[in-house]
């Protein structure tokens, strides 16, 4: 292991194997290691790991990591004490013998990151080992993963992240790394006053997954679409299939295996044990296609999820990009997959509206709704939408369904600018449903009351049904030319971009709803056919030397080398140690350990 002096540059290259920072990473890892408090969002696959894992090794004493998963604590240990670190971890998967040896090891101070779960780190008796470690000067930081946890809107909510505010208070000169993948503006006010880092320096990094594609199609026998695409694009490649209910994953799983595919299912209802061994064997094994609820996925680390699919409509545009986050994660090419229907729409409004939360809650939960109905409709860039909900700005990306294979429109700017006049003429004080009411000339009690049967768009929108009006406005939201007053009951407000419109300089196309899509993507540019012309049989032997490693070593198969990693092995072949100490991701450890048996490999393989 390099001293603690060393630099961040040595770290990242000498133990990691990357010989330069990517983005915000380099400015991130020095505000930390100065002793700065830091909150910082990045896309999965962003290198979030290394923002604290590199002022670990700079500082003096341990780090302490508080994670929410046991698998994904066991999947960084084991990455890390393969990179040569001194790393552990200590949750509830230890027996009370190694739990004891974990603990001398922290107390001796011969650790550089310890994991451990928030209950465990609240505990009397581990705050009196951190308060050791503080006044020996050999606490080094506290990195709080999956930082969103906190949110009580969000359905990964963890009441135990609540305590962690206790930190800045009983350790004020120890630096603290909130992180997370996914957080709209409101979850990330609220990761800043829960945790208490009000002043801490945000690092907000783009949200974009370029080598993700994004594909949504409508309902039209769900399986067989599901069956088409997996055996389209990705006939051997491990997935995730997200479905709404534990019988839908069952069925579904059942109905896949029936067809040939490797799937298994993951929903909290299985019995922990049967969730334990799938959970392992999708880690660690190839090609094996995931079946679950929501249950799963926080912490997933596998690099190489090729596709993630949803067979039901997510909860939110922050859930939609969450889950399908966990594909590509390795940078290589990726899809997220969707089929929708109005039906969906209709069971969750229905599952918001009965649900035990408040009044504020499922207000909340409706809106995040409509937006996210906003980007299925939308005849637009999908990754324009999506990057929009996160306050970023973007040119068309060309590598969605809606730039490859623009959808048919219907041309609804009439409708538009009568649906802005009347937001204008009732004082940008109004829901949806009650304009909508006003434009089709509905008399309802509230209309009447508030004067509103009386304007001058009564009624000038009675040509189009409730569902086609409800359409036009969630994508005057979506498109930003209409913003949603969340003080305010949701009234609609106009913005600048809607001047345009109203001035009859711009128009405003929506998409023709069809009762049969039968749409296929374009094979070439999304599937990872070993791309770059790299040696197939290069490239499948070092994965199978990977595999029988990875078998023998108790671990993922990632954790040895990521997929990257072995495709630039193969398209450079190395033929000395010298060449292959270039290859991003092998460090000093890794160049040592498996350095001679890779190049065997390569000498070997024609």
């Amino acid at each position: 292991m390099p001293a603690k002096s060393a630099s961040a540059l040595h770290i990242l290259e000498h133990v990691f194997g990357y010989t330069a920072f990517r983005g915000e990473q380099e400015a991130i890892v020095g505000h930390v290691a100065s002793g700065g408090d830091a909150l910082v969002l990045m896309p999965t696959g962003g290198g979030k790991s290394l923002c604290y894992q590199v002022p670990a090794l700079m500082r003096e004493g341990t780090a302490i990591v508080v994670s929410p998963l046991i698998a994904l604590m066991h999947d960084q240990v084991s990455a890390l004490v393969e990179a040569g670190v001194n790393a552990a971890f200590l949750n509830s998967s230890l027996d009370a013998e190694s739990a004891r040896a974990v603990e001398r090891a922290l107390y001796d101070g011969s650790l550089d990151l310890l994991y451990v779960a928030p209950e465990r780190l609240m505990t009397p008796r581990f705050l009196d080992q951190l308060d050791h470690l503080r006044d020996t000067n050999r606490l080094a930081l506290f990195a709080i993963d999956e930082a969103h946890c906190v949110s009580q809107w969000g359905h990964d909510f963890r009441p135990e992240y609540l305590q962690l505010s206790i930190l800045p208070e009983r350790y004020p000169s120890i630096p603290r790394i909130a992180l997370t993948a996914t957080a709209d503006r409101q979850t990330r006010e609220e990761i800043a006053t829960r945790l208490r880092l009000g002043e801490a320096r945000r690092f907000i990094s783009s949200f974009d997954r370029p080598n993700i594609r994004y594909t949504i199609v409508e309902k039209d026998d769900p399986r067989r679409q599901l069956i088409g695409f997996i055996r389209e694009e990705y006939p051997s490649d491990a997935g995730i299939i997200y479905c709404l209910s534990r019988r839908k994953v069952e069925e579904t799983a059942a109905w896949l295996q029936e067809q040939g595919v490797n799937a298994l299912p993951y929903h909290a209802g299985l019995p922990q044990e049967v969730r334990a061994e799938h959970q392992n064997r999708f880690l660690r094994e190839d090609s094996i296609v995931m079946v679950a609820t929501i249950a799963f996925g926080m912490g997933i680390d596998k690099p190489d999820v090729r596709f993630v699919a949803h067979l039901d409509l997510p909860r939110s545009i922050e859930g939609y990009y969450q889950e399908t986050g966990r594909a590509g994660r390795d940078g290589l090419p990726a899809q997220a997959w969707m089929a929708w229907g109005a039906q969906d729409v209709v069971q969750q409004r229905r599952m918001i509206d009965e649900s035990e939360g408040s009044e504020e809650f499922k207000r909340l939960g409706r809106n995040r709704l409509e937006v996210l109905v906003g980007l299925v409709e939308a005849t637009t860039c999908r990754r324009q939408h999506l990057l929009a909900y996160f306050g970023e700005s973007s040119a068309p990306c060309g590598n969605c369904d809606n730039c490859i294979s623009p959808p048919q429109t219907w041309d609804a700017t009439d409708a538009a600018r009568k649906a802005l006049s009347c937001v204008y003429r009732t004082g940008q004080r109004y829901g949806a449903g009650h304009l909508i009411d006003v434009l089709r000339g509905e008399s309802t009690e509230k209309v009447v009351e508030r004067g509103h049967a009386d304007i001058s768009t009564f009624g000038i929108g009675s040509d189009l049904d409730e569902k086609r009006w409800r359409t036009v406005f969630r994508q005057l939201v979506a498109r930003e030319l209409v913003a949603v007053d969340h003080e305010r009951y949701n009234a609609l407000t106009l913005t600048d971009l809607a001047r345009p419109l109203l001035r009859g300089e711009a128009e405003f196309l929506l998409r023709v709803s069809t009762e049969k899509t039968r749409s296929r993507s374009r094979r070439s540019a999304a599937r990872l056919d070993i791309p770059g012309g790299i040696p197939t049989t290069l490239f499948d032997s070092l994965r199978a030397w990977r595999a029988a490693l990875a078998k023998e070593r108790n671990v993922p198969a990632y954790v040895i080398f990521h997929d990257a990693t072995l495709r630039e092995i193969a398209l450079a072949r190395p033929d000395s140690m010298a060449a292959l100490g270039g290859i991003t991701g092998i460090g000093d450890r890794k160049l040592e350990a498996y350095g001679e048996d890779i190049l065997k490999v390569v000498s070997e393989t024609g």
